[in-house]
């Protein structure tokens, strides 16, 4: 069960993925803020296991908000939901522990994709945000360590499947494989798809 909370200054935004979340089997929404310190009451007592997050609010913002609650509750997601799409601003989250960007002006089946993605473990980002030159959060996986869900992948590759028949097989989104591929091989120290090919083929199975 995914137990949700939202942060978010624009109560109409609020009612929007409430009301299309309403209908969605597995996802309770435990409580709504419109500022940063509301919300840190809501994680207490409420206990969440994601967030919604938006970066901008009064009293306490989003990227502080986020530090606090991955120091107090390091197993809670952190899904960023903002208007900011500056790599500035999206670094930021990563470093902070967010495991996913999205922007306000996606759809809200792209918030319930997102939402159930970051839930599952993966990361995801928005598909109108460049994630090349982002670096690895310091929250995530020390350099040369992968995720059990990028070992998956990886093994995958290594068979010859391509990013849409990973994502069919492991039921997740498409960008959300190609993700994985970029920091998998920003962890690995490779360059682009080929080195990453290679180096799972020259490990096949052996991870």
């Amino acid at each position: 069960m995914i137990r949700l909370a939202i942060a978010e200054d624009h109560q109409s935004l609020i009612d929007g993925i409430k009301l299309l979340l309403d209908y969605e089997d597995g996802i309770s929404i435990v409580g709504t803020s419109n500022d940063g310190e509301a919300l840190m009451e809501i994680v207490e007592k409420k206990q969440p296991n994601l967030v919604l997050m938006d970066i901008r609010m009064p009293k306490l913002d989003g990227i502080e908000a986020t530090k606090r609650i991955k120091k107090a509750h390091p197993n809670i997601k952190i899904l960023a939901f903002t208007m900011f799409d500056q790599t500035e601003a999206i670094q930021q989250m990563l470093e902070a522990g967010a495991s996913g960007y999205i922007l306000k002006n996606s759809s809200l089946e792209e918030v319930h994709k997102a939402i159930i993605a970051v839930h599952s473990g993966d990361t995801y980002f928005d598909a109108n945000i460049n994630t090349n030159n982002l670096e690895t959060s310091s929250n995530n996986k020390t350099k040369g360590t992968l995720t059990k869900r990028q070992i998956e992948i990886l093994e995958l590759i290594a068979q010859g499947k391509t990013s849409r028949q990973i994502a069919d097989t492991l039921f997740i989104g498409i960008h959300t494989v190609d993700t994985h591929r970029k920091n998998m091989a920003r962890i690995l120290g490779l360059q682009g798809k080929g080195e990453l090919l290679r180096y799972a083929l020259d490990r096949k199975y052996k991870f």
